[in-house]
This record gives structure tokens, C-alpha cells and sequence, in this order.
């Protein structure tokens, strides 16, 4: 089986599939120069088989790759960046209090 992640634009939102399958999507708003994940899901089927790490980080990581300033409102992104620390730059320091992030 493979997962695929792609940026869907039309509909502000990463999306997950597997093997073609719609499996699940963390959702996003853009202004200039910052991206905050507001809401992530993933099919209950589907649950338990990393997807939902796999879609954050790969979200994260395009994030990183076009130089946006993350703001993880979302819990599931919030947690995802405070046990991979290597995502912590990416939320401005003068924001990480605000979610419970510390510094680093």
C-alpha cells in the first residue's frame, strides 16, 4: 500500500490517500508568509497506521519548503510539532507560548 499527500488548494487542505483512496486531510488557512492548521482527520478505518503523522509532516514540510511561519491551532499538528522538535522552527518564537510549545 501506498500513501500519497497532496496540497489541495481548491479546498485549503492536505489530503491523504492510500492507494488512491481518500483517507483523510488536515485542513489550513493562508495569509502572506503563514499557514495555521486548523482541523485534522483521518478516515476511524484508517487510524492506528501512521497516516495522520505522515500527512502533518509531509504538510510541514512544504510549509517549510515555501518559507511560511506555522501556527499549529489544530491539536493534532500542536502535538505532531511538540514530538518532533525538528518542526518546532517553523512556529515563530514570540508564538510558541501561545500554544504550548516550548522553546527551543
Amino acid at each position: 500500500m501506498s500513501a500519497v499527500v497532496t496540497d489541495n488548494t481548491d479546498v485549503s487542505r492536505f489530503e491523504i490517500y492510500l492507494d488512491e483512496e481518500f483517507v483523510g486531510f488536515t485542513e489550513y488557512r493562508r495569509q502572506p508568509g503563514i499557514i495555521a492548521f486548523v482541523h485534522t482527520e483521518i478516515d476511524p478505518a484508517f487510524e492506528g497506521h501512521g497516516l495522520g503523522g505522515q500527512l502533518v509532516s509531509e504538510a510541514l514540510d512544504a510549509s517549510a519548503e515555501e518559507g511560511l511561519d506555522v501556527l499549529p491551532f489544530c491539536p493534532f499538528v500542536n502535538e505532531y510539532i511538540d514530538e518532533h522538535q525538528q518542526y518546532l522552527r517553523l512556529v515563530p518564537a514570540e508564538m510558541r507560548a501561545k500554544f504550548g510549545l516550548a522553546s527551543d
